[in-house]
């Protein structure tokens, strides 16, 4: 399903396959999102292609029977919850284009998600584990840079490893970052996150050896090419280990570590919303959730008739 159609798309094959391709192009969804909109795309697709011939045909009744089979296949309600945001997606897609008349998943209820707060760090937890990341070595300095601008921007990984040397500022300490959608947003960082990177320009051409290196991008891997996000979760996995902390620690653990410490010191929860380039300001206030919980265990744990 991932060529898109020479001709006028007719079937739903062709309208899936159409689909894709508009969220590739016009956008700007990510490899990771298109990979995942096209998994759970092809099983509805299988799913519906086998009880009728054109999209115009779908009704209500084969959504509830797509979801009743999802979940006889025992799917988690969260995996239930993503593939229906993604057929609904689809489904207004047709309706835009003219496809269908009307969305049949309207009114259309799925099994609530059990939501659950994101962990975070403490204050003391994020510092142990930048600064355990010392050395004079290169990996050293290029992981405490990765790791300063993380904490001190709530950048998500795949907007590190897109970073440019252009994208920087260090006079200013700003970065232009390009989210999710190809959104772009200024995004600030901190006195010890400009030294950090400044001490990484310093000997970022040092892997150079045979003059083969990306000339642009911000994070270089051992042989010179963009670090990639993988590269990443393996070196923050290795620096949590040894800084001794027993928390499973992802790159967006560091992003939410980042809003939340902003709310737990006083930031408003827009401002929050900009920082992260969140299009929601719903997608954030979960943030504030999580600081609600955090006072009521401190209260619980220090007020004497608690």
């Amino acid at each position: 399903m991932a060529d898109r159609p020479m001709d006028q798309p007719v079937t739903i094959v062709d309208w899936a396959n159409e689909f894709l391709h508009h969220l590739q192009v016009e956008k700007g969804a990510s490899e990771h999102t298109l990979r995942a909109y096209a998994t759970d795309l092809q099983q509805f697709v299988d799913f519906v292609a086998a009880r009728l011939h054109t999209p115009d045909q779908i009704g209500s009744r084969h959504l509830r029977a797509f979801l009743a089979e999802l979940h006889h296949r025992g799917y988690a309600r969260k995996t239930l919850g993503r593939k229906m945001a993604c057929v609904r997606t689809f489904l207004r897609y047709l309706l835009r284009h003219g496809v269908i008349d009307t969305n049949p998943s309207v009114g259309l209820r799925t099994p609530r998600e059990r939501r659950t707060l994101p962990e975070v760090l403490t204050v003391d937890e994020a510092e142990r584990l930048i600064e355990d990341t010392a050395g004079t070595d290169w990996f050293s300095i290029r992981d405490r840079a990765m790791l300063e601008l993380f904490y001190s921007s709530g950048l998500r990984v795949s907007e590190l490893v897109g970073l440019n040397l252009s994208d920087l500022n260090l006079e200013n300490r700003v970065l232009l970052v390009r989210g999710k959608g190809k959104r772009e947003r200024i995004a600030p960082f901190g006195g010890t996150a400009a030294a950090a990177l400044r001490n990484w320009l310093a000997v970022r051409g040092q892997v150079a050896k045979d003059g083969k290196w990306d000339k642009e991008a911000l994070f270089l891997n051992r042989y010179g090419r963009r670090i990639s996000q993988r590269s990443v979760a393996r070196m923050l996995g290795k620096r949590v280990r040894r800084a001794g902390l027993q928390k499973h620690v992802s790159p967006h653990t560091l992003r939410h570590s980042f809003a939340t410490h902003l709310l737990d010191n006083g930031a408003d929860v827009r401002s929050v919303q900009e920082l992260l380039g969140h299009k929601q300001l719903a997608t954030t206030q979960i943030y504030t959730h999580i600081t609600a919980a955090r006072i009521r265990q401190i209260y619980d744990r220090t007020h004497p008739r608690a």
